[in-house]
């Protein structure tokens, strides 16, 4: 199975061992551990090409710290007959070290957004959050290879803002698998962030998208499922993620006329 990595500076000093060389490889396994994990201890020393006895170092000191945890492989990556393998992964605490610096901050922004201006205001102001994320991802056009194309397009805008994002194909359909979440945290108080999210990503992508998982509900990554070639009609019709952003933001809207209503006001009772 193909995956499409975009890959992101995540192996902060703190969780790197004692001399460079030995730092740059504990950062290495943290990123692998970031972006694909739960991943074993060979599968590790495989990708970073280094023996498996070093690899095992590296995890062991990072459990230890309790930035690392282990289970048990199920499933399609399990050993099947003997001892099931050990699967390491970064815990709660291991991504607070790769980029929370501001979540005191970030949560106290938003507390005050929502005082001043409701559930609303947080609202807006997490689509256009996202949007500023994703606003030179070019949306798909109808066609299977196109939401593909634009999938890989939200990762890298993903990756480029501090998701270590990446790509993978899932039987008929596309995941979007976002590794680490800089305001997860802040996300656990305000399901909004997740929210629209998920439906700038069906904009762009011309579909119906399902968050399979989300780091701020304690999973290992943001997955996001996009079946392909299932075009889905949007609540606001064709509108675009910016679109709605401008209509919720419009206090000068309207009631607009309805033909039906005004027949019924000139008919005589």
């Amino acid at each position: 199975m193909k995956t499409t990595e975009h890959r992101s500076a995540s192996g902060d000093a703190p969780l790197e061992g004692g001399g460079s060389t030995d730092g740059s490889t504990r950062s290495a396994v943290v990123d692998l551990l970031l972006e694909e994990g739960p991943i074993s201890a060979s599968e590790v020393a495989s990708r970073l090409g280094i023996s498996a006895a070093g690899v095992r170092r590296h995890l062991d000191a990072l459990v230890e710290s309790g930035a690392a945890r282990v289970s048990s492989a199920v499933g399609p990556r399990s050993r099947g007959r003997g001892r099931p393998a050990k699967m390491f992964a970064l815990t709660s605490h291991g991504r607070s070290r790769l980029g929370h610096a501001y979540d005191d901050l970030a949560g106290a922004a938003m507390r005050e957004i929502r005082a001043i201006g409701g559930d609303d205001a947080v609202r807006v102001f997490a689509k256009r959050r996202i949007l500023s994320i994703v606003r030179d991802v070019t949306p798909a056009d109808g066609s299977a290879e196109s939401a593909a194309a634009t999938a890989d397009a939200i990762a890298r805008a993903l990756s480029e803002a501090g998701f270590a994002a990446s790509t993978r194909p899932v039987g008929a359909g596309v995941q979007i698998c976002q590794h680490h979440c800089p305001v997860s945290h802040v996300a656990e108080e305000f399901p909004e962030l997740c929210a629209a999210e998920r439906e700038a990503f069906a904009d762009l992508l011309g579909t119906h998208v399902q968050r399979l998982a989300t780091i701020a509900n304690g999973d290992c990554a943001c997955t996001t499922h996009v079946p392909l070639g299932t075009p889905a009609v949007s609540r606001d019709g064709n509108k675009s993620a910016s679109e709605r952003v401008a209509r919720d933001t419009d206090t000068s809207a309207t009631v607009q006329p309805s033909p039906t209503r005004d027949r019924l006001r000139k008919e005589p009772a």
